[in-house]
């Protein structure tokens, strides 16, 4: 037996497809007007920056084009811990990035796993052993 509609139902029926149409219109046009809009590069007004990635690593180190799709980051630093197998102690290393085999002298980082940038305090620990690993250079 075949069912039949009156019209009546399928006004009903067209309504909510016309309704998610145009829901979805208005999203990809609330998407590309988003895309074209020219973000502004955060003002940090210390020499160096720290960033946050979302595996946990941060860098410090001078952010340049921090709002592009790859902010570059030049004079590159980080924290290594190391572990005294005798005491259990750990202490922390901040390690100057360059001495890799490939020589690295800048990095580009993926705007999609950055977590934070910040400013480094210019008094801040991290700043002082910056200073003092340049005056040995």
């Amino acid at each position: 037996m075949i069912a039949k509609h009156s019209p009546d139902q399928e006004i009903v029926l067209k309504k909510p497809i016309v309704s998610m149409v145009a829901m979805t219109l208005l999203t990809v046009l609330t998407a590309c007007g988003r895309s074209g809009h020219h973000k502004k590069d955060p003002e940090i007004s210390t020499p160096y920056a720290a960033v946050l990635l979302d595996n946990g690593q941060v860098y410090y180190g001078k952010l340049a084009n921090a709002a592009s799709k790859f902010p570059e980051l030049t004079d590159v630093y980080y924290i290594q811990s190391q572990v005294n197998q005798e005491t259990k102690a750990v202490s922390n290393i901040l390690v100057r990035r360059g001495n890799e085999w490939h020589g690295p002298d800048r990095m580009f980082l993926n705007e999609r796993h950055i977590i934070l940038i910040e400013p480094v305090g210019t008094s801040s620990k991290v700043a002082q052993l910056i200073e003092a690993d340049k005056s040995k250079h």
